[in-house]
């Protein structure tokens, strides 16, 4: 079934591609939504609601403390007083007057075997490998994805470790040791406020999984890595659980938080011939709406790519959006409150669309 979209808002924004195919989104519960735009050596910040309603200065900038480092995910805290960088070999938070608040140093994530380093901290080395962090949502704690060990340290002892960090100082509170050799990372905070989940990327070998809780003084952690092919893609407030998408798109999955599966939804071939996949931008529009997008197998498709609305319980399809401005081959990003985001290249145009009234 076709489903008319409904154009809410656009806004030109160059370089807000990263808002549906990237982590320059960072939504927190209460519906506080931020883009993290990178514009030379600055990490803009922009209110998202402001943003379309006309206001496009952004409401905090930060200096990048690596400007030769584009890897990593970044994240600014709740009150945006200050930024947290995942760098090469350091996580650190910078106020928004370019003062460090504090920096926590590891190993580098450079994959060269004993490379070593000349000393200067812009120094950046070979390799697209890189962590993330995440700033919890009441501001007091960062959770981070870094190297332990290996290049000048003790290669006997390199591993991948998930630390929890004192927002205020730096000072690790607990460190979980993760058997992943990342390509990539991103954290996703619960809107119950307590739970944390990090999606690690390993290219062909894989996909890891996990969640964990800081009470104060223990760390409690699990994993979905049996199958090893499990992508986090969103949460939702009406969700106790967490959506993803198989790392090949076979299925999407509604999960408890404790990993138990509540629905899986299928793709369909956008012409009913050719096997179509899910691709990773899926989501939830709202509660009972999930938004995923497919790609078909035939490379000479003229509709390669598609947007399906699906049962955000049952994870059934709906229907197809279509839009007033013709095919739309964008990526998508679901904010969780009844529309969701594309963004247009060729014009650098952000559209927010709904479904219609009813």
């Amino acid at each position: 079934m076709s489903i008319t979209a409904q154009l809410r808002d656009s806004v030109r924004l160059p370089g807000g591609d990263a808002l549906v195919n990237g982590y320059a989104l960072e939504s927190r519960s209460g519906w506080a939504r931020r883009t993290l735009i990178r514009n030379g050596h600055e990490l803009e910040v922009y209110d998202l609601d402001e943003l379309f309603t006309g206001e496009t200065a952004p409401t905090a900038v930060f200096p990048v403390p690596w400007p030769g480092w584009d890897r990593g995910v970044d994240s600014v805290s709740p009150d945006a007083a200050f930024a947290v960088f995942s760098g090469q070999r350091a996580v650190r938070a910078v106020s928004s007057a370019g003062e460090t608040l504090w920096e926590y140093q590891h190993s580098c994530w450079g994959p060269a075997f004993g490379h070593s380093h000349t000393g200067d901290e812009q120094e950046v080395c070979r390799g697209l490998e890189h962590g993330s962090c995440r700033v919890s949502d009441d501001g007091r704690l960062v959770w981070a994805h870094v190297v332990v060990g290996g290049h000048d340290r003790d290669w006997d002892d390199w591993h991948e470790c998930w630390v929890v960090l004192d927002a205020r100082d730096g000072r690790e509170l607990a460190q979980l040791r993760l058997d992943s050799a990342a390509a990539g990372s991103h954290h996703v905070s619960h809107p119950d406020g307590i739970h944390v989940g990090l999606c690690i990327g390993m290219g062909q070998d894989g996909i890891l999984l996990y969640w964990a809780r800081w009470d104060g003084e223990k760390l409690t952690s699990w994993d979905l890595n049996d199958g090893m092919d499990r992508i986090l893609t969103d949460v939702h407030p009406d969700h106790a659980g967490f959506l993803t998408v198989e790392h090949y798109g076979t299925d999407v999955r509604l999960h408890m938080l404790d990993g138990t599966v509540l629905a899986t939804g299928a793709p369909e071939a956008a012409d009913g011939k050719d096997p179509s996949w899910w691709d990773y931008g899926c989501g939830f529009v709202d509660g009972g709406t999930v938004i995923a997008t497919t790609v078909d197998a035939d490379e000479d498709s003229e509709r390669a790519v598609r947007h399906w609305l699906l049962d955000g319980r049952t994870l059934e399809i709906r229907g197809t959006p279509t839009y007033p401005t013709g095919a739309n081959g964008s990526y998508v990003r679901p904010l969780g409150d009844g529309t969701w985001l594309t963004y247009d290249s060729a014009s650098e145009t952000l559209y927010r669309w709904s479904e219609p009234a009813s």
